[in-house]
């Protein structure tokens, strides 16, 4: 099986272009982007420790995002084993000096499942048009069904730019953010998980909101 040769943001017509960056190594990071970076290597190499090592970090996440997303559990399911073929088919093309891990699988995550819901959207548009429907329903534009997936689709629009946003955060903040709304964990929970106070971990929270509710300030304004 080929692996993908694009990660998420990355620029694939720069490839072994004259002075483009030089691929990663282990000894360029230090803490969480040295831990990530090697992982993501380990995944590269099919190494069965380093697969598990990293449904056990994302898979609650990812799943979450799919049965948010996703109409039905099954398809929630088929999505989570989808995304993680994924990883690992542009593992080796993970770079920590791009995008902290969580963000890249979150990017990733999302690009696959607006993919799954604008096939589907058109899937129903063709059932329709094959069916002989005419009218408002057999452009596909004011079903139920349809009316679902735009809306899911216009707010997915939107999560890069967020996404964008909360990388400017400092790590903790980030990871914080992450974890409590996109990840649906408590404080109490990523207290535990990061082995980190509770009171730290509440600070955090706060001050990356305000750092995120200015910076959106600043862009509606400009």
């Amino acid at each position: 099986m080929n692996r993908e040769s694009e990660q998420p943001g990355s620029n694939q017509s720069s490839k072994g272009a004259e002075g483009s960056t030089p691929p990663p190594k282990a000894s360029d990071f230090t803490g969480q982007g040295r831990i990530d970076f090697e992982l993501m290597q380990r995944v590269a190499a099919n190494q069965e420790a380093g697969v598990g090592e990293l449904y056990d970090r994302f898979g609650s996440l990812v799943f979450r995002m799919a049965i948010q997303s996703l109409p039905t559990r099954d398809e929630a399911d088929d999505a989570v084993q989808e995304i993680f073929v994924r990883l690992w088919k542009t593992a080796d093309r993970y770079d920590p000096r791009k995008a902290a891990l969580v963000t890249w699988v979150m990017l990733l995550t999302r690009r696959h499942l607006v993919d799954k819901l604008r096939r589907k959207r058109a899937r129903i548009k063709t059932s329709l048009f094959d069916d002989g429907s005419t009218g408002a329903q057999g452009n596909g534009r004011n079903t139920p069904v349809t009316k679902e997936i735009s809306a899911r689709m216009e707010k997915d629009e939107n999560f890069k730019a967020l996404m964008i946003r909360v990388e400017t955060l400092p790590e903790l903040q980030r990871t914080v953010v992450m974890r409590a709304y996109l990840g649906g964990q408590t404080l109490r929970q990523i207290s535990d998980e990061l082995e980190t106070p509770l009171g730290t971990i509440k600070s955090a929270l706060s001050r990356a909101l305000v750092r995120l509710r200015e910076r959106t300030e600043e862009e509606v304004s400009s």
